[in-house]
């Protein structure tokens, strides 16, 4: 069974997905990207509008797109160097370097 994923993690995949689609995604694709329930999915784009990771933007046919902020990219890259610390002294279990090497590559 795989692990679940903890806060920071989810967090840093939504706003990777974000970031790989141009910095710019519609919220229901988003949605199906972070492999979320719409709740937990809801509770966590408030969290992020909130706290200035990510902001709503309308287009001019009233579409509503999701991009980060400088903000969200600033975690993207923190959350990538912890990863690699990490990894390099050998401070996770067995968690699989390989799974961090994986998402800090990406």
């Amino acid at each position: 069974m795989a692990k679940k994923r903890d806060r920071l993690e989810v967090v840093y995949d939504i706003l990777k997905i974000i970031r790989n689609h141009n910095n710019s995604i519609k919220p229901t694709p988003l949605l199906r990207y972070s492999n979320l329930s719409s709740q937990s999915f809801a509770e966590y784009y408030k969290e992020l509008i909130e706290k200035e990771f990510v902001k709503e933007i309308v287009d001019k046919k009233g579409k509503k797109f999701i991009t980060l902020t400088d903000k969200g990219f600033r975690y993207l890259e923190k959350y990538k160097m912890i990863l690699g610390f990490i990894g390099e002294f050998e401070l996770w279990k067995k968690y699989n370097y390989f799974n961090l090497c994986k998402l800090a590559v990406v």
